[in-house]
């Protein structure tokens, strides 16, 4: 009974600071948000839960989905990453991916997160149109994955795919569903509020391959209103693995 009480405590004190905004409508911008990178097949921290890019919160399989290392092989067999540039539309230069090369992640795993996936339901603007209204009380299925965000950088703009969750936290409702003035509650990599691809990374024209200090603007935006461009290239479609 106790744990109810703080879970629905928990999940009062959430709902409180989100908006409905998106529903229907334009989504909001979230503004000024630190952004670090990183792809498919890294391992920045073996120790953990979370530090690993060979599976995603949404694929125990990612880096074979994806069609292998997101960047160079070293002669340790590690994975690194490479700068992307606009001669071959920022994709990888020493492998082919069987996906979107520019994706991303946000700090909400509607999936594994057992808040996340009670309140998704709730506040994610699109959960009440098909075809996720029949998938929100399935837990094989995500409303998240593959959805498309719109990234600006000055003054470049991009768009990506949602395939991960973080970084840092997993069911940051305000700031993910919030106004545009909602801060990341993630306190790490300099307090990030999102990881984007190399891809992403070259296209909006960071100033860091690998850094904590680049800032972009982002929102969600509708499949329909993506315009043709280099991540269209190859568009994901995979469902939860």
């Amino acid at each position: 009974m106790g744990r109810m009480l703080v879970l629905t405590a928990a999940v009062a004190a959430l709902l409180a600071v989100t908006t409905d905004a998106g529903a229907g409508g334009e989504h909001p911008w979230h503004t000024d948000i630190v952004t670090t990178t990183f792809w498919v097949g890294e391992l920045f921290d073996p120790a953990a839960e979370d530090g690993s890019q060979v599976i995603s919160t949404y694929d125990d399989d990612w880096l074979g989905s994806y069609g292998g290392c997101d960047g160079v092989v070293d002669a340790d067999g590690r994975c690194g990453t490479e700068p992307r540039t606009s001669d071959n539309d920022y994709f990888p230069t020493a492998m082919t991916p069987l996906q979107n090369p520019f994706y991303l992640d946000l700090p909400f795993d509607d999936v594994n997160d057992d808040l996340a996936f009670l309140l998704r339901g709730l506040v994610v603007p699109w959960a009440r149109e098909l075809p996720y209204a029949a998938l929100v009380h399935d837990p094989r299925m995500s409303l998240m994955k593959n959805r498309w965000v719109h990234v600006r950088h000055g003054d470049r703009e991009c768009f990506g795919q949602i395939e991960d969750a973080g970084p840092g936290e997993y069911h940051d409702v305000a700031y993910v569903f919030g106004t545009d003035d909602a801060r990341p509650a993630n306190a790490r990599y300099n307090g990030a509020g999102m990881d984007v691809s190399p891809a992403m990374n070259g296209c909006l024209g960071l100033s860091e391959l690998d850094g904590e200090s680049d800032r972009v603007d982002w929102r969600f935006v509708d499949a329909d209103d993506v315009p043709d461009g280099p991540w269209k290239k190859v568009i994901t479609d995979t469902p939860v693995r």
